[in-house]
């Protein structure tokens, strides 16, 4: 069972990552920063507590020892105030001075101080958090948050400039590597990727190519060895031909000759495969009306098929291979299909249509194969290079040739495969080029 994933480009997750680890930083120094100006606060805090309170002792020790009476405590000090502390209490208790700080109801913290007197007694000052310090506390989280929040944006902005630029070459990467698959072995990724920035990308690149270029080695050692097979078995094929020829009349001499025959189309074949491989096919391009042409083709080609031109279009093609590739299409249709086969044409469009089992789940799939007819049984069904040949003869015109079936496969009520070639508005030139504007204004001269 698959799960669902969650697609995110590599942009906004090192957005994601710079943002949350800046928050995280923000929000530590904070709270320190916070917690430490808060303890220096109530320290100072203390401290001027007890300085003041300490004077108040000594004002009021002096004015008792003046008066030779018990005198009132002066700068709003108390003597054994019920309300202190008891922590502090004990501490005045060891004779000792002490501070106290006691967190009221609504959060503002109340500062106590107290000494021992030499009577017995306790004098004690107790007085808020100074309002001052409380607004100082309120500015400082202030800044603290919105240095966060800063913090937070810019580490956003930061990671979506990095990564954006990562996510460039990659899909840049991506976007050359693509295209080699598509068959353009001269696309070089380290080249689309580009820029003056060396990472982990151009290594990516750089394997990349040298993997495209050590594929494109094997491929074209493959297609010479056939090549070159094919070539020399033409002249032995040929001699076997001519001698199965001179062989007297006989079902013998028919066997024969039909085996030699199909071992000459099959060389053939395997040399047209591969001129189609090395990519040095170019067409000779003629003005030709697509539907007259195909039904002049088809007629001659296998009279019992039905070809029905909705519309007719002048096109500028290679006649000699559309005609290869409609053949083809037409004997695949005979071998593996069944009857009737229609060929329609619409526009620069032409559809060729059986009413067999439609083609095997493989082809629709990868396309088609050499050496590979989707049959179990191999007698009589040809080798498998039909439609590789057409769908190469259209690569070199420029075409698109597409395959599908008009029901499910093995329904064959209403059935049947259906491929269909698209041929482009500007076909290529005899070198290649595009687009044929020359020809593409005749045409409309035509219409």
């Amino acid at each position: 069972m698959m799960r669902p994933a969650l697609r995110t480009g590599v942009r906004w997750k090192i957005s994601i990552a710079i943002a949350a680890v800046g928050a995280l930083i923000a929000v530590a120094l904070s709270l320190v920063v916070h917690n430490a100006a808060r303890v220096s606060m109530l320290e100072n805090a203390r401290e001027v507590q007890l300085e003041r309170l300490l004077g108040a002792q000594r004002f009021y020790e002096a004015t008792n020892s003046t008066n030779m009476q018990k005198g009132v405590p002066k700068f709003g000090t108390e003597l054994n105030d019920p309300a202190m502390p008891r922590s502090l209490r004990e501490e005045v208790l060891r004779n000792r001075r002490a501070t106290h700080v006691a967190h009221g109801p609504d959060g503002v913290p109340d500062v106590w101080a107290a000494v021992p007197l030499g009577n017995g007694d306790v004098l004690s000052l107790h007085t808020r958090f100074a309002d001052r310090s409380a607004t100082i506390m309120k500015d400082l989280d202030r800044a603290l948050i919105i240095g966060s929040v800063s913090v937070v944006f810019v580490g956003c902005a930061l990671g979506v400039l990095i990564g954006g630029q990562l996510s460039r070459r990659l899909r840049k990467a991506a976007a050359a590597a693509g295209r080699v698959a598509q068959g353009q072995t001269d696309v070089r990724v380290r080249e689309a990727v580009g820029g003056v920035v060396r990472d982990e990308t151009d290594e990516l690149a750089r394997a990349v190519d040298a993997l495209t270029d050590a594929l494109n080695g094997r491929i074209e050692a493959e297609r010479r060895v056939t090549a070159d097979i094919a070539h020399e078995l033409r002249t032995p094929v040929t001699g076997l031909l001519t001698a199965a020829e001179l062989l007297p009349p006989g079902r013998p001499s028919e066997l024969v000759r039909d085996r030699a025959q199909a071992m000459r189309t099959l060389v053939e074949d395997v040399l047209e495969v591969a001129r189609l491989d090395s990519a040095s096919e170019r067409a000779e391009l003629q003005e030709l009306p697509l539907g007259e042409f195909v039904a002049r083709r088809v007629a001659l080609l296998d009279p019992g098929v039905a070809v029905e031109v909705v519309h007719n279009s002048w096109v500028a093609t290679d006649p000699r291979r559309l005609e290869r590739i409609l053949g083809n299409l037409l004997g695949n249709a005979a071998k593996h299909g069944s009857t009737p086969v229609e060929v329609t044409v619409e526009g620069r469009v032409v559809r060729v249509r059986d009413h067999g089992p439609g083609f095997p789940e493989e082809l629709l799939r990868d396309g088609p194969s050499r050496f590979r007819t989707g049959s179990v049984d191999r007698a009589g069904h040809g080798h498998g290079l039909g439609l590789t040949i057409a769908t190469g003869q259209a690569r070199v015109l420029g075409a698109r040739l597409t395959f599908r079936n008009a029901a499910p496969q093995g329904a064959v009520e209403g059935g049947g495969a259906v491929a269909v070639l698209w041929l482009p508005e500007h076909a290529p030139t005899a070198t290649g080029s595009f687009p044929m504007l020359e020809l593409a204004e005749q045409r409309r001269a035509r219409d």
